[in-house]
């Protein structure tokens, strides 16, 4: 596990505290991991949760920093690839959005944005192929390392 931050509340409020977003993502066989990872960050952190469940059963009470927009995906509710009658596939919520998201939001060549990706690994493969292709270093998605993800190229 990556521990992004280490400063104190303080540097929180200093008006030039630099605020770097996040990117993190989960599914339901990630959400004790996903936890502890919000559990590291500081108070000040903004950016973005995105988190794909099989159904609405799966949500729980998830604790992160007050910036964090925490968003929930279930599959149950979501479609599948278009023009066709499927249902999502697993991690096929969680790209599609994640995706979506990186392409408004990081647009800019030296973007900071720190990222960890939990999901499970089909949906976590596509959205770093997506995230490499709109420039972002490799180096700087950070996978379970299980995945293989970052030796691959």
């Amino acid at each position: 596990m990556t521990t992004f931050s280490e400063h104190n509340a303080a540097a929180c409020r200093a008006s030039r505290h630099t605020r770097v977003q996040h990117l993190i993502t989960a599914d339901e066989a990630s959400l004790s991991e996903l936890e502890m990872v919000l559990a590291t960050l500081p108070v000040c952190s903004t950016g973005r949760v995105f988190i794909e469940i099989p159904d609405e059963s799966w949500r729980v009470e998830i604790t992160a920093p007050a910036r964090m927009v925490v968003t929930w995906l279930d599959r149950s509710v979501r479609s599948g690839a278009p023009g066709t009658s499927r249902g999502c596939a697993t991690g096929e919520a969680l790209a599609r959005a994640v995706g979506a998201w990186a392409d408004e939001m990081l647009c800019d060549e030296d973007d900071q944005t720190r990222i960890q990706l939990l999901g499970g690994y089909i949906g976590t493969a596509d959205i770093v192929d997506h995230l490499v292709a709109l420039g972002v270093d490799e180096q700087a998605i950070h996978t379970p390392e299980r995945y293989g993800l970052s030796t691959r190229r």
